[in-house]
């Protein structure tokens, strides 16, 4: 069994884009800059963007943090996001979800410039990335190619099954893994809570993404010797012993499904830092105007 680092291939990447930073600024270019829209105090989303203003300073992006209390309206939203799309000193940014009940994610993912989409949302690239097109990837989908990439992992005709039918992991990672690409030429199946025999369906894969934020689902019994697996899940669950009264605990029963994979990442140290590397790519990509000239 090999472990796959996140935290580590995150670390080489981020030092990748920080000398691309430093070519730039040694040119006079353009720093990248990245903004985030953080509605309400939701704990995992203030850590999460706390995560994602330090990576940016840790490469060298200039960054702003645009703050608003849960009982803000769409409309007030809206006309940050009408903002932020006429500025051209932003190269790229993101509206923090969850928001409250009140307002209309998708209409405000639907309102962003899919040129500045960096979280790779937005109609627009979700319908270029199906079909191969040069886009913006969903931070986290891409952060999986990636590691599949960097470890080496191959994909063509592998079977692959993916848990769980998001709109941010499961259908955009089951799409990439399905493209004419490395990784990729993947067979995939979508399994969901409407799905018969999942665990049948799982001990044929050769590669796993477990993407239900179900603490666990995955046991040793499900897999078969060899499998690759991919764990996205990122639940809290109460921990008296810890500082912070919880731990993250993935979709993954790493215990007993470890032994029998050939490749396994953890929770946490594993998906979750390769997905703000990959935000800080697609915005270093809108600085440099590659993706949308």
């Amino acid at each position: 069994m090999q472990l796959i680092d996140g935290k580590a291939v995150a670390a080489q990447i981020k030092k990748e884009i920080a000398e691309e930073v430093g070519r730039i600024q040694a040119l006079g270019g353009k720093i990248p800059h990245l903004a985030a829209v953080l509605v309400g105090h939701d704990g995992g989303s203030e850590t999460y963007v706390a995560a994602k203003v330090k990576a940016c300073e840790e490469v060298g992006f200039r960054s702003s943090l645009i703050r608003y209390e849960s009982d803000v309206s769409e409309a007030e939203l809206l006309a940050c996001v009408a903002s932020l799309n006429a500025d051209a000193d932003i190269d790229g940014f993101i509206v923090q979800l969850p928001l409250p009940p009140h307002i209309n994610p998708d209409r405000i993912i639907e309102a962003i410039d899919y040129r500045k989409d960096v979280d790779g949302f937005h109609p627009v690239n979700v319908g270029r990335m199906s079909i191969g097109l040069p886009c913006f990837l969903s931070a986290t989908p891409a952060g999986i190619v990636e590691l599949l990439r960097r470890y080496r992992i191959p994909t063509a005709g592998k079977r692959c099954v993916v848990l769980g039918r998001s709109n941010i992991v499961g259908k955009p990672i089951a799409s990439l893994l399905m493209q004419k690409a490395y990784p990729g030429d993947a067979t995939v199946t979508v399994c969901h809570s409407r799905s018969e025999d999942i665990s049948a369906l799982c001990r044929e894969a050769d590669i796993i993404i477990a993407a239900l934020g179900s603490p666990h689902f995955l046991k040793g019994d499900m897999v078969k010797e060899g499998v690759t697996v991919i764990d996205v899940g990122t639940t809290r669950v109460p921990d008296p012993e810890r500082k912070s009264g919880f731990r993250l605990t993935g979709d993954v029963d790493f215990d007993s499904v470890a032994p029998k994979a050939a490749f396994i990442t953890p929770v946490p140290g594993g998906v979750g830092p390769m997905t703000i590397v990959s935000l800080l790519r697609n915005t270093l990509l809108a600085g440099q105007k590659v993706v949308y000239p």
